[in-house]
């Protein structure tokens, strides 16, 4: 547990402040200057719940991959003119399936998004107190930017860099590859996927359908390496942080 009066070092077992702290008597609450200040907190708690959904989001991706590809499969006999009842019945099983998979997904991604971006916040306002005076977009801007047209392409990648450079160690930055390719994985997995749900919704024939099951099937694929990737992002970015509060502030240079 971090201590709840400098939020830097660990505190004592059992209680609530560090050993320093424990020894000096409380300072006067400083008054209101009108700007919320950054508070240090775990981001372990948010991170592991972070990491358990984006692994539901990972499972949900690999029910509708074999959706996929069983509608791939009875899509590919109608097109290939494959009549008869157990042709139906496949082709009813597989819409089936694709309707189920569909909102499993969707309730996967609606509560991870939810959980991600407070974790998200929270590690942002972390980073605030590692480096006050290293951040392009005000903290605000880590739940906004995801949500304002446009600007959300790349204001919350910028974001998370500076999120990566205030969290690493105080002997040099970590190198920030992971969050870079977790961003490019994901803008493509958005692209590709309204690309291939536009073609599915357009299909009329058994060939249409056939070849857009096969762009869905892509755009699963890619979702499931982007969450790992996020999965990935989160689970470095919170040990990074945790890391850092443990060994407290970096030694005045001489």
């Amino acid at each position: 547990m971090i201590c709840a009066r400098c939020h830097h070092l660990a505190a004592v077992p059992g209680g609530t402040l560090c050993t320093s702290c424990a020894a000096v008597p409380a300072p006067a609450a400083p008054p209101y200057a009108g700007v919320p200040r950054a508070w240090l907190r775990s981001p372990v708690g948010l991170g592991r719940a972070a990491a358990a959904l984006l692994l539901l989001v990972v499972a949900a991706d690999l029910f509708a991959v074999w959706t996929d590809i069983v509608m791939y499969d009875v899509s590919g006999d109608l097109a290939n003119g494959s009549v008869g009842a157990d042709v139906t019945r496949r082709a009813d099983d597989a819409d089936r399936l694709y309707a189920v998979a569909g909102v499993v997904q969707l309730v996967t991604l609606l509560a991870s998004c939810v959980v991600f971006l407070c974790w998200f916040y929270r590690v942002r306002v972390n980073a605030e107190v590692f480096d006050p005076f290293g951040h392009r977009m005000k903290r605000g801007w880590a739940i906004g930017a995801w949500f304002t047209p446009v600007v959300n392409l790349w204001f919350p990648r910028r974001i998370a860099l500076d999120i990566w450079e205030a969290s690493s160690p105080a002997d040099g930055p970590r190198s920030n590859w992971l969050v870079k390719t977790w961003w490019t994985l994901w803008l493509i997995g958005v692209v590709a996927g309204r690309f291939a749900a536009t073609e599915y919704n357009r299909a009329v024939t058994a060939k249409d359908l056939h070849e857009a099951t096969g762009g869905m099937m892509f755009s699963d694929v890619l979702d499931i390496v982007a969450a790992v990737f996020a999965l990935l992002v989160v689970l470095r970015l919170t040990r990074m942080q945790h890391e850092k509060a443990l060994r407290g502030p970096a030694p005045a240079a001489a």
